[in-house]
């Protein structure tokens, strides 16, 4: 006997929809995170597009901060380009999303615990048995048939059990935000600033949160993070741009930008979300495809339980299923983001300028990553692939 058949461990949107789907499934769920309240700390810039939101939960008004249907890109020399969404996105309050889909597991018949800090895994002859945590001062363990280890870019839980999970620097953006009052923007426009003078290797954000708020940060890549502060341009930008804006909370943390890890599965064990590098190599965000790669990890955990094959092989659809939804599209899209970074600020202005000319109601997304994929014409089929969604 076990304690649990499925124990998920982080109560972010790849563990709660992880745990919802494994409930769902028949399997005897435990939830554990280790902060003290499922959403906190807000660790993403919250933005989402509708589409993809609307796969997994209706949206609800309380939750959602501001809704989008422009986007703006810069060039180094503050070249404005502007262009409509046909499918508006989303600027979410994290920590009500978060509560809502964690609602949405332990509805579905998952138990939640928080304060639960998973410190060991309990491994019997090389396999994942349970785990050992902390909870309120006191040392526990829980055993359980198959162990989702959802917690994040650190993904401490898969390296407790062997699995490689290490990121090149390159793959990796150091990454700081802060949530700012009393600024005047448009709030269905988010702002993107691309260049070297911006955000060395990445870019900086302006998301829109409603009643003159906002989320302000940006992402430099590892190559050059030792050579710049994420939080000093940040603020550097704020003092620039926004003088009178009101810091209301900041956050800083590591942006994985790498391709899905070879391996996310072991003989009791499999990881998802962050923890998985499920992110979108070119724009960082993971919350949607955080949440597929948690519904398929719950799903196939729930018939491996039906089966009894709780190794590798017994999880294979797991990652096939992954390639199949995400994964494949993230190879390409790892591929678009190495000839971004290649790109001088040169061409990144000769680019805006040509894309400049052309008015925002015919202007797309699509056609700005195939003005990128002529830098370097080896990369328009993922340029395609990606935006065609196969």
């Amino acid at each position: 006997m076990t304690d649990f058949d499925v124990i998920v461990v982080g109560g972010g949107p790849a563990g709660s929809m992880a745990a919802e789907a494994a409930a769902k499934g028949g399997a005897k769920t435990l939830l554990l995170e280790k902060d003290r309240d499922i959403g906190y700390p807000v660790r993403c810039g919250e933005g989402v597009g509708a589409s993809g939101l609307k796969q997994f939960i209706e949206p609800d008004p309380q939750w959602i901060a501001a809704t989008i249907s422009k986007v703006r890109m810069r060039s180094p020399d503050n070249t404005k380009v502007d262009f409509g969404m046909k499918d508006a996105g989303y600027v979410l309050h994290r920590r009500l999303f978060d509560y809502a889909l964690a609602n949405r597991a332990g509805r579905a018949g998952a138990e939640i615990q928080t304060r639960a800090y998973v410190d060991g895994l309990m491994v019997e002859d090389d396999v994942v048995k349970g785990v050992k945590y902390q909870y309120m001062g006191e040392n526990r363990e829980l055993s359980a048939k198959i162990v989702i280890a959802a917690d994040g870019v650190e993904s401490r839980v898969g390296r407790m059990a062997g699995m490689r999970t290490a990121t090149k620097l390159r793959d990796m953006d150091s990454g700081y935000q802060a949530t700012v009052g009393n600024v005047d923007i448009d709030q269905e426009l988010i702002d993107f600033f691309i260049g070297s003078n911006w955000a060395p290797g990445g870019y900086l954000w302006i998301f829109p949160k409603g009643n003159g708020m906002a989320n302000i940060g940006l992402g430099v890549n590892g190559k050059v993070a030792k050579d710049f502060s994420a939080h000093d341009l940040t603020h550097k930008f704020l003092k620039d741009h926004f003088p009178k804006a009101s810091i209301l909370t900041s956050v800083c943390g590591g942006i994985p930008i790498a391709k899905t890890l070879k391996t996310i599965t072991k003989e009791g064990i499999m990881l998802t979300g962050d923890a998985a590098r499920m992110v979108n190599p070119v724009t960082g965000g993971g919350i949607i495809t955080g949440m597929v790669g948690g519904r398929i990890a719950g799903e196939v955990a729930a018939a491996a339980l039906q089966t009894g094959d709780l190794t590798s092989k017994g999880f294979k659809d797991y990652p096939a299923r992954w390639q199949k939804a995400e994964g494949k599209t993230h190879d390409g899209l790892h591929r678009v983001a190495d000839a971004i970074f290649e790109i001088t600020d040169e061409k990144l202005n000769k680019m805006a300028h040509r894309l400049a000319k052309i008015p925002p109601d015919e202007l797309s997304l699509m056609k700005i990553f195939t003005a990128v994929a002529r830098q370097k014409p080896s990369i328009l089929i993922d340029v395609t692939r990606a935006f065609a969604g196969v």
